[in-house]
């Protein structure tokens, strides 16, 4: 599919992350499929009279890594471009599960650093329906 580019924004619409707001990464197959890294836990509200641990303990997001259907995927008008994030994710990071684990600390990193910016502050939100 033609809108279903790299750095897209899309919502992941069946399975164990339905409702979740992922990336797409790279296609390398030639079956309708993306790979994709999103949020598994979103940050939590912060408020200004919090103390500097606590925002950082509630500023951290969990990622994941999955490679999905296109059927499954519910693209957006948004982007998140991060030139780290298409080398870091690949088919050779679902390899063996070390590779997997370190795919997602890098991922981890990435997404952490665009939340504190503040920027992209939609995908950082929890979707609400």
């Amino acid at each position: 599919m033609k809108f279903m580019k790299s750095g897209k924004v899309a919502v992941i619409l069946n399975g164990r992350y339905a409702g979740k707001k992922a990336v797409i990464g790279t296609k390398e197959r030639g079956y309708g499929h993306a790979i994709v890294a999103g949020v598994e836990r979103y940050p939590l509200k912060i408020t200004k009279n919090m103390g500097k641990k606590r925002v950082a303990k509630r500023s951290k997001v969990k990622p994941f890594i999955k490679v999905i259907n296109y059927n499954h995927l519910m693209p957006t008008r948004y982007g998140l471009e991060l030139e780290t994030l298409k080398s870091v994710v690949t088919l050779d990071s679902f390899k063996e599960p070390s590779q997997r684990e370190e795919a997602k600390k890098a991922i981890k990193k990435l997404f952490e650093e665009r939340y504190n910016s503040g920027k992209n502050k939609w995908f950082f939100s929890k979707l609400r329906f």
